[in-house]
């Protein structure tokens, strides 16, 4: 095939999709330019269908090389290693954008890998990356023909900024990625700053606009190219036997077996009934035990799916706006600096946080400009949370997007660094999972930041709501459960404040959602999540004035550049002083001038800010030291106010408990409180023990 290039002005750049040049042996390749970032995306299938499977095998691959960006890897081997915790991220953006377009009878293995392999620092690559893998299917044999387009949408100064830059989104308000047909919204990701879900909606209004382009795009790239789609192959059922099936799961059902808000029970109850189909339909289908599961287990989602539309009635007895039990513990972990338990119905997390240094901030290693985090969110989910027994391993993919998404909800209601200069770190633990344990870690972190005493602009609380569509008939969930999230259309969660939305995350498993259905959602959520906001409130309505006991005392103080040498000392002798006298630990940022003290109490901390007070601003007279004795003179002693600072304590000075007959009774390294009485005209310090610079 020879080289097919198709271009667009979009936005003030040329946005550019070529194919028939690169990666030629793969099942289709396209290269995405847009201004000088340009990502490569090749797709593969296998060529046999695994049919024993109930899902799509799909597997999306985003890679960040950082000659990219002209860098070199950091570590020993300084290559790229392992995908990074932001590779993920951006594998999970392309993954949930395609995956439900792709026809359910495909059961294919599919490789998408989309590699960054260079990147402006100003149009950012992963908007691309899903570009690129909508256009790549659509030209491959793979029988995907829906073109999908993705832009992202910013607000600067109140107004909506459509695919703003890398610069632009540090000031930015909203951070909205949405992915659509061109009839509907299919994947949504968001982080704003409390924005009211009428002006998110608006941003997604304009947002499906701006991808019209894109889609006509990839459709003219597509018409040239005329690929040839594979045949999908499509199971005939005998139609007598699923008759057969349907009136036995229809009789079972009517049982109410299933109809409780116990998983394990409804687990239990769903096993038996599929090997009570086996046992049943063995004689019509001998050696088809895993047609007859797959066909009784269709009907029980028809089934359930008909009596939610139909009878406004959940599997667990809840109406379709109802919220399960919530629960608040905090202060539930003696020695963490901020605890607290969140539970909904049968999903419950533990939520614990951590306060350090500013050292302990986590630094990038990407392929944008040089970042640090000063708050991150981890999320763990045990097997045991789901009555499972299997090995543990680290963080998984889904793992690490629950946590970006609970880390994107709180990170706008946290105190600025200048206010509260902590580096924080919340971890949230699943002790029991049955739907939208993200949302519960978003509330559990909110309460924990309360109990540890950081003071939130505002507490947070997350929800998911479902959809179940047939037709034109349809049923919204407020807070889906595990079943529900299996057998629905959607999983839509939506964090933030009584103020506005934080974080949104929107999947469906239909080729996509009406914006009206949209709407809808979105005021189902707020009226859910302002419910979870007064149940948390009962148990804590705001951030407690004090820190742990166990937390690190930590403040921040400006520097001047001339001053940084002074303060560090020859070979850091200065700043090593101060830490071995004081116990506090001393951190520089000098890219913005200031400095930050940890210390292990608020005496420490006095103690070190005086110490780089009298280094920065000088010793100041009348001003009270704890000061170490450096040396005995017999006109009295000098004592180290500060590393560098000496001043003479003359014996005239000494208060009687350092006198005996007479005579001074101090020790060379004894810590003695002093006064400065004064400074003369040669610099020399004069101390005092006598509370009074005159007497």
């Amino acid at each position: 095939m020879n080289k097919i290039r198709k271009t667009i002005e979009y936005f003030g750049r040329i946005l550019e999709l070529s194919t028939g040049d690169w990666a030629k042996q793969a099942g289709g390749s396209v290269l995405v330019r847009y201004g000088d970032t340009v990502v490569l995306v090749a797709v593969t299938a296998d060529k046999k269908d695994k049919e024993d499977l109930d899902f799509l095998p799909l597997t999306v691959e985003y890679s960040e090389r950082m000659y990219a960006a002209g860098k070199i890897p950091g570590g020993y081997f300084r290559r790229e290693g392992r995908p990074t915790e932001e590779e993920i991220l951006k594998s999970r953006l392309i993954d949930r954008s395609i995956r439900s377009l792709f026809p359910a009878e495909y059961k294919k293995e599919v490789l998408v890998v989309a590699t960054a392999l260079s990147v402006d620092q100003e149009n950012l690559p992963d908007i691309l990356g899903i570009i690129g893998a909508s256009a790549t299917l659509c030209l491959s044999n793979i029988p995907f023909s829906i073109p999908l387009g993705a832009v992202r949408i910013g607000k600067i100064n109140g107004e909506f900024v459509v695919n703003p830059i890398a610069q632009e989104l540090d000031m930015s308000s909203l951070d909205l990625v949405v992915t659509a047909t061109k009839d509907n919204v299919v994947m949504i990701e968001a982080n704003a700053k409390e924005i009211p879900e009428e002006q998110i909606l608006e941003a997604v209004i304009i947002a499906r606009e701006a991808i019209e382009p894109i889609i006509n795009l990839i459709t003219e790239l597509v018409k040239e190219v005329n690929p040839q789609k594979d045949i999908l192959k499509t199971v005939e059922y005998d139609k007598e036997l699923v008759d057969k099936v349907k009136r036995f799961v229809e009789e079972r059902f009517s049982r109410g077996d299933f109809q409780t808000g116990d998983k394990l029970q409804r687990e239990d109850a769903m096993y038996l009934l599929l090997e009570e189909g086996v046992e049943y339909f063995k004689e019509d289908c001998s050696g088809k035990e895993a047609l007859i599961r797959s066909i009784v287990f269709k009907y029980f989602k028809s089934a359930l799916r008909y009596q939610v539309i139909h009878d406004k009635i959940r599997i667990d007895g809840r109406k379709p706006d109802e919220v399960r039990e919530i629960g608040v513990t905090t202060g539930v972990l003696p020695r963490v600096h901020g605890s607290a338990v969140f539970s909904r119905g049968q999903t419950q997390v533990l939520t614990t946080v951590t306060l350090g240094a500013f050292q302990d901030v986590q630094h990038i290693d990407g392929l944008g400009m040089d970042e640090y985090k000063r708050y991150m969110h981890h999320y763990n989910f045990p097997p045991y949370s789901v009555g499972e027994a299997r090995p543990m391993r680290g963080p998984g993919r889904r793992e690490i997007g629950h946590g970006s998404l609970a880390e994107r909800a709180i990170v706008p209601i946290l105190p600025e660094e200048e206010t509260f200069p902590y580096t924080i770190r919340t971890v949230s633990e699943v002790l029991e999972s049955n739907g939208s344990t993200s949302m519960a870690s978003v509330c559990g972190s909110s309460l924990a930041l309360m109990d540890a005493g950081v003071p939130i602009v505002s507490p947070v609380a997350g929800i998911s709501i479902g959809l179940i569509k047939e037709g034109p008939e349809y049923a919204l969930l407020v807070d889906i459960q595990g079943i529900e999230d299996a057998l629905g259309d959607m999983d839509f969660k939506v964090a933030g404040t009584r103020t506005g939305v934080t974080a949104i995350q929107l999947d469906n498993k239909t080729v996509g959602i009406e914006v009206n259905l949209l709407k809808e959602a979105f005021e189902e959520a707020r009226k859910s999540r302002n419910f979870i906001l007064d149940c948390m409130e009962n148990n804590i309505s705001s951030s407690r004035t004090d820190l742990s006991l166990y937390a690190p005392h930590i403040t921040s103080f400006e520097i001047e550049a001339g001053k940084i040498g002074e303060l560090i000392g020859p070979g850091g002798r200065v700043i090593r002083k101060i830490s071995q006298d004081t116990g506090a630990q001393i951190d520089i940022k000098d890219s913005v001038g200031k400095g930050y003290i940890t210390a292990p109490s608020k005496e420490a901390l006095q103690k070190a800010q005086k110490y780089i007070d009298a280094i920065l601003k000088g010793v100041k007279v009348g001003e009270t030291y704890e000061g170490r004795v450096t040396r005995i003179v017999p006109f009295g002693v000098f004592v180290e106010i500060a590393p560098s600072k000496e001043g003479l304590l003359h014996n005239s000075q000494i208060i009687n408990t350092y006198k005996s007959r007479g005579q001074v009774s101090l020790n060379i390294n004894d810590q003695v409180m002093v006064v400065v009485k004064e400074i003369d005209h040669l610099g020399r310090i004069n101390l005092t023990q006598k509370g009074s610079t005159e007497d």
